[in-house]
Protein backbone atom coordinates (compact mmCIF):
# COMPACT_ATOMS: atom_id res chain seq x y z
CA UNK A 1 0.00 0.00 0.00
CA UNK A 2 1.50 3.23 -0.86
CA UNK A 3 1.79 5.88 2.02
CA UNK A 4 -0.64 7.92 2.67
CA UNK A 5 -0.62 11.77 2.28
CA UNK A 6 -0.95 13.03 6.10
CA UNK A 7 -2.38 16.62 7.36
CA UNK A 8 -3.53 17.96 10.79
CA UNK A 9 -6.92 16.68 10.22
CA UNK A 10 -6.09 12.92 9.71
CA UNK A 11 -2.22 12.79 11.32
CA UNK A 12 -3.89 11.74 14.86
CA UNK A 13 -6.26 8.61 13.63
CA UNK A 14 -3.82 7.41 11.42
CA UNK A 15 -1.18 7.41 14.14
CA UNK A 16 -3.30 6.02 17.06
CA UNK A 17 -3.32 2.04 16.27
CA UNK A 18 -0.50 -0.11 15.36
CA UNK A 19 3.35 0.60 14.27
CA UNK A 20 3.08 4.06 11.54
CA UNK A 21 6.07 5.43 9.49
CA UNK A 22 5.73 8.80 8.99
CA UNK A 23 8.04 10.35 6.30
CA UNK A 24 8.70 14.40 6.40
CA UNK A 25 9.66 15.27 3.28
CA UNK A 26 9.35 18.30 0.57
CA UNK A 27 9.57 18.24 -3.20
CA UNK A 28 12.48 20.26 -3.40
CA UNK A 29 14.40 18.10 -1.28
CA UNK A 30 16.84 15.48 -3.21
CA UNK A 31 17.34 12.70 -0.11
CA UNK A 32 13.61 12.99 0.07
CA UNK A 33 13.17 11.84 -3.85
CA UNK A 34 15.55 9.17 -3.05
CA UNK A 35 13.48 8.34 -0.24
CA UNK A 36 10.11 7.76 -1.58
CA UNK A 37 10.81 4.62 -3.78
CA UNK A 38 12.45 2.55 -0.47
CA UNK A 39 9.80 3.81 1.35
CA UNK A 40 7.59 2.83 -1.28
CA UNK A 41 8.76 -0.67 -1.37
CA UNK A 42 8.84 -1.42 2.02
CA UNK A 43 5.08 -0.26 2.28
CA UNK A 44 4.52 -3.02 -0.01
CA UNK A 45 6.41 -5.82 2.62
CA UNK A 46 4.29 -4.45 5.84
CA UNK A 47 0.81 -5.13 5.62
CA UNK A 48 0.19 -4.41 9.04
CA UNK A 49 2.08 -1.35 9.04
CA UNK A 50 0.68 2.26 8.02
CA UNK A 51 2.84 4.21 6.06
CA UNK A 52 2.55 8.14 6.13
CA UNK A 53 4.03 11.22 3.94
CA UNK A 54 4.24 14.41 5.44
CA UNK A 55 4.90 17.44 3.25
CA UNK A 56 6.91 20.12 5.76
CA UNK A 57 6.04 23.24 2.90
CA UNK A 58 1.98 22.65 3.56
CA UNK A 59 2.31 21.47 6.92
CA UNK A 60 4.74 22.96 9.51
CA UNK A 61 2.78 22.54 12.53
CA UNK A 62 3.18 19.22 12.06
CA UNK A 63 6.52 19.43 11.15
CA UNK A 64 7.30 21.36 14.54
CA UNK A 65 4.97 18.90 16.79
CA UNK A 66 7.97 16.33 16.40
CA UNK A 67 10.93 18.75 16.30
CA UNK A 68 11.73 17.97 12.25
CA UNK A 69 14.85 19.96 11.89
CA UNK A 70 16.10 18.02 8.60
CA UNK A 71 14.56 15.95 5.96
CA UNK A 72 14.08 13.55 5.31
CA UNK A 73 13.14 12.74 8.55
CA UNK A 74 11.29 9.33 9.39
CA UNK A 75 9.60 9.29 12.70
CA UNK A 76 7.97 6.16 13.71
CA UNK A 77 5.24 5.48 16.21
CA UNK A 78 3.37 2.67 17.76
CA UNK A 79 -0.54 2.80 19.37
CA UNK A 80 -0.23 6.79 18.77
CA UNK A 81 3.37 7.13 20.55
CA UNK A 82 6.30 8.48 18.58
CA UNK A 83 8.78 5.91 20.15
CA UNK A 84 12.05 6.37 17.35
CA UNK A 85 13.14 9.07 14.61
CA UNK A 86 15.42 8.63 11.91
CA UNK A 87 16.64 11.75 10.07
CA UNK A 88 18.70 11.45 7.08
CA UNK A 89 18.45 9.01 3.57
CA UNK A 90 17.55 5.64 5.27
CA UNK A 91 18.61 2.37 3.27
CA UNK A 92 15.77 -0.60 3.19
CA UNK A 93 17.47 -3.12 5.26
CA UNK A 94 18.37 0.21 8.18
CA UNK A 95 14.35 0.87 7.69
CA UNK A 96 13.36 -2.32 8.34
CA UNK A 97 15.27 -3.07 11.16
CA UNK A 98 13.83 -0.05 12.52
CA UNK A 99 10.17 -1.03 11.76
CA UNK A 100 10.74 -4.67 13.23
CA UNK A 101 12.45 -2.96 16.36
CA UNK A 102 9.64 -1.24 16.60
CA UNK A 103 6.83 -3.80 16.28
CA UNK A 104 8.69 -6.04 18.74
Amino acid sequence: MKPIELTAENFQETVSKGVTVVDFWASWCGPCKMMAPILDETAGEYADVTFGKVNVDEQPALANAFRVNAIPTLVFFKDGRAVQQAVGLQQKAALKRIIDGVKG
